[in-house]
């Protein structure tokens, strides 16, 4: 590699660790970079999930505020999202390429169809929970399973993982949307932690793209949540939609 190329892949390891934090879909920006200087795309694909993790946990960190009370939630969640990574570590091993190219695209419309009506929705369980009588909380072995499937698609390829998690939490939890995606940062970084041990052993890892990824991803988590954290909801539910809507007409046009 040479050094204008390495200085690239850094960069986009920055920029990917920030968008990240805040939202998701920073794969987006790393995949193509490693693509562009001549790696293959499984490798780039299994270099860039192991890369992005110091910018997930530097996130995680960042909103650790945010993450108080709330570790049995993520523990939970966290074994969810980790199972759900292996399963797509094998998966992109055994399958074709593109076979989940028709239903990529569909959930993201879905996820950021749940960001925009989150709101409404949230204060619709609401009212239903409280006249049901039900739990505080809409974690349901539902929403498990929802981030379950989340998991086994951030081991696959994981563009938009982080729209996905917080559609979905965002309308089952009774938690602000900051602290939704406080817990977005762990099991995204679990998720990539995970399936990045998998292809440790099964598939070629480039070291020096994960070095250089791992390293600008982590300055992007740390300064990606400071930015984070201070966004209103209005405001970070239009960031999610315009990453999420950017994602979207990238992977259509590819």
């Amino acid at each position: 590699m040479h050094p204008l190329q390495a200085v690239a892949v850094a960069a986009a390891g920055v920029i990917a660790g920030m968008i990240n934090t805040v939202v998701g879909s920073g794969t987006l920006i790393t995949f193509p970079v490693l693509l562009a200087v001549g790696y293959p795309p499984l490798t780039a694909n299994v270099s860039n999930g192991l890369g992005l993790v110091p910018g997930s946990l530097f996130g995680a960190i960042g909103y650790r505020d945010e993450l108080a009370g709330q570790g049995v939630r993520v523990r939970r969640f966290g074994v969810a999202s980790t199972l759900g990574a292996v399963i797509g570590a094998i998966a992109l091993l055994m399958l074709p390429p593109r076979a989940f190219s028709a239903i990529v695209p569909v959930l993201i419309v879905l996820a950021l169809v749940l960001v925009i009506a989150q709101p409404w929705l949230a204060r619709r369980l609401a009212v239903r929970r409280a006249t049901e009588n039900a739990g505080a909380d809409g974690d349901s072995w539902l929403l498990w399973l929802g981030i379950l499937g989340t998991g086994v698609y951030g081991g696959y390829f994981g563009a938009a993982q982080g729209v996905l998690l917080l559609g979905m939490m965002g309308v089952a939890l009774t938690e602000s949307l900051q602290r939704v995606n406080a817990i977005k940062n762990v099991l995204a970084m679990l998720a990539n932690l995970a399936s990045g041990l998998v292809f440790v052993f099964v598939a070629h890892v480039s070291w020096i793209a994960v070095l250089l990824i791992a390293a600008g991803s982590g300055v992007g988590g740390v300064v990606g949540a400071r930015v984070g954290r201070k966004l209103s909801p209005v405001v970070l539910r239009g960031v999610i939609v315009v990453i999420g809507l950017a994602a979207l007409g990238k992977l259509l046009l590819t």
